[in-house]
């Protein structure tokens, strides 16, 4: 029976137009064979699978091919097949990684200095050169610098810092890139279509993301699925690689924000039980967490992600409910969980101590999850929120607005308006207030045109707006703030520049914002930037609050006696009213 071809070998490219994902690499050989400027070292570097040792060959079929098409080698005539083939001695590839000796770099000194046999030049492809030796290095070193004119060296590595700087300097070095995920994927259906199977675009896509850009390791696990179906869906993909799905991501990921170490753990037993691989749970769980702190950072993380929109989306959901020091210290945690996964011991059990810390972050003492603790106390302590003093009852209440009725209060108050930049106003019911002055009509008409919303009933009990003094006294401080301003600083950098040194403040449903420069509450002002504040707090917290300035209680008390209502205020209290700011 005949021996089965995988098919990483199988559609190895045979000329640079195949090649996936390496123009900068290609296009420039092509150009070189077809103007006959064919150096004498070549310097191929990069991550594992991204075509190194497939150019290599390309090139050295193309600098002896009889007749060759545009750069490319023709693949028909003897030398093109003897070089696939391996039976041209001409052509010699080296491994560096067990031919690393002096001995064996002067043996192949020694063979340069022969004419080649049947073809124009001895080509030496050595692979992982990194691996020579120092004294092999310095054996290679004169041949590299003035070989003969029938010799050509490719070198190839994955870790080219290895490599003396006398070595780099002597060869055209080309950079091999990471290919993208959308272009393994056009690659991975067109050799589906070859082989008579089919492949999802989303499986695609998961298999690439999986195989990090590298060309090889996407076709080999390609062809592990082929051994499981021809119809290869996200789920053949799962099962296959022993992959949790994303759901399960998203679950695990949920526990951690909730601090649900329980249903973390019966996750992990459950996907336990079905064979995953607790090291690839791990890797899964770091990868989407990544996305998460991608998308808190990034105005488009789009780009970077390797998923569907409707998972995209899902997770920027979950990520509006995370913080980012969370995240961080989640992605810590799994990193250094997956190192000691590797160094030995049981996984599982690796696996389920990580998630426990995750979940309940005062049993570790470790710098992000003492970030995590020490928070929203730091910022508490900085911001020294003042006490409100008692009220006192009286015996007759009313309400004074200061938006200043145009005319003498009825029997019903007067509608009261709400400023967007402070929830402050006072109304009255029975106390008679003069006829008001042109300045304040102005006044009042240029609050109302600054209002975001009218109230449509009177002002009849002192729960339907709540006063400045109950504010500042629930007041709590806004832990997410920075992380608000970050994703503001994506749309606007002036407006995020106004509240630079800020800090916010919750009390119900109001959002009280504490910043030195009047600036910050001029922007606020305007429509477009209210709203983009808005969204900035919506994504961050996930809630929508009404605006509103915080002040202390003795810059309130200051403000109030340069108010121009204070006089008005004082005779109503003359008056045995007791007045009730809104």
């Amino acid at each position: 029976m005949e021996m089965y071809q995988v098919l990483y070998r199988k559609w190895r490219p045979q000329v640079f137009a195949d090649v996936v994902g390496q123009p900068q690499v290609t296009v420039t050989l092509q150009h070189e064979l077809m103007a006959g400027r064919v150096a004498h070292a070549y310097l191929f570097t990069g991550s594992r699978g991204t075509g190194k040792t497939t150019c290599a060959k390309i090139l050295a079929k193309a600098v002896n091919c009889l007749h060759p098409v545009n750069g490319d080698p023709c693949g028909e005539c003897e030398i093109c097949r003897g070089v696939e083939s391996g039976s041209v001695m001409d052509v010699v590839e080296i491994d560096a990684a067990s031919n690393n000796g002096v001995d064996n770099i002067r043996e192949l000194r020694e063979e340069a200095a022969f004419t080649p046999a049947s073809a124009r030049y001895r080509v030496y492809i050595i692979d992982e050169v990194h691996m020579l030796s120092q004294g092999a290095f310095n054996a290679l070193l004169k041949t590299l610098e003035e070989p003969p004119a029938h010799v050509l060296f490719i070198l190839a590595t994955t870790e080219v810092h290895k490599l003396p700087a006398t070595i780099l300097s002597r060869c055209q070095r080309f950079d091999f890139h990471r290919i993208a995920p959308e272009d393994i994927s056009d690659r991975l259906e067109y050799v589906a279509r070859q082989e008579e199977a089919s492949l999802d675009r989303e499986a695609g896509l998961l298999i690439a993301r999986l195989a990090d850009g590298a060309m090889r390791d996407a076709l080999s696990l390609l062809d592990q699925c082929f051994g499981r179906s021809r119809q290869v869906t996200v789920e053949v993909v799962n099962e296959t690689a022993g992959l949790a799905g994303r759901e399960h991501l998203f679950q695990m990921a949920q526990s951690i924000l909730d601090r649900d170490s329980p249903s973390a753990l019966e996750l992990v037993d459950r996907l336990y039980r079905e064979s995953k691989d607790m090291a690839r749970l791990c890797e899964e769980l770091t990868g989407h967490f990544r996305g998460m702190m991608l998308l808190k950072t990034m105005k488009d993380a789009g780009s970077l992600l390797v998923m569907t929109r409707e998972e995209e989306e899902k997770l920027a959901q979950q990520a509006k409910e995370a913080p980012l020091a969370l995240i961080l210290h989640v992605l810590s945690a799994l990193q250094e969980s997956l190192e000691r996964m590797y160094r030995g011991g049981d996984r599982r059990v690796e696996m389920e101590m990580t998630l426990i810390r995750l979940c309940t972050p005062e049993l570790e003492d470790s710098t992000p999850a003492l970030v995590r603790r020490i928070e929203a106390l730091e910022r508490r302590l900085a911001a020294g929120i003042p006490v409100a003093p008692p009220k006192e009852e009286a015996p007759a209440k009313a309400v004074v607005s200061s938006a200043r009725p145009e005319s003498p209060p009825a029997s019903a108050p007067a509608p009261a308006a709400e400023k967007p930049a402070a929830p402050e106003t006072i109304s009255s019911q029975s106390a008679p207030a003069p006829s008001p002055s042109k300045e304040e009509a102005a006044l009042r008409q240029e609050v109302s045109s600054r209002s975001e919303a009218v109230s449509q009933q009177g002002a009849s009990s002192k729960g339907d707006s709540p006063s400045l003094e109950e504010l500042r006294a629930n007041a709590e401080p806004l832990p997410q703030w920075p992380e608000i301003l970050q994703v503001l600083r994506n749309y606007s950098q002036s407006v995020a520049a106004a509240f630079h040194g800020s800090s916010a403040y919750v009390s119900g449903n109001y959002l009280l914002i504490d910043v030195a420069q009047d600036i910050g509450f001029e922007l606020l002002r305007k429509p477009a930037q209210r709203e983009r504040m808005r969204d900035a707090i919506r994504q961050v917290t996930g809630k929508v609050y009404k605006l509103g300035p915080y002040k202390p209680q003795a810059e309130a008390e200051t403000e109030k006696t340069h108010d121009p209502l204070t006089a008005l205020v004082q005779e109503a209290r003359q008056a045995g009213i007791e007045c009730i700011e809104e």
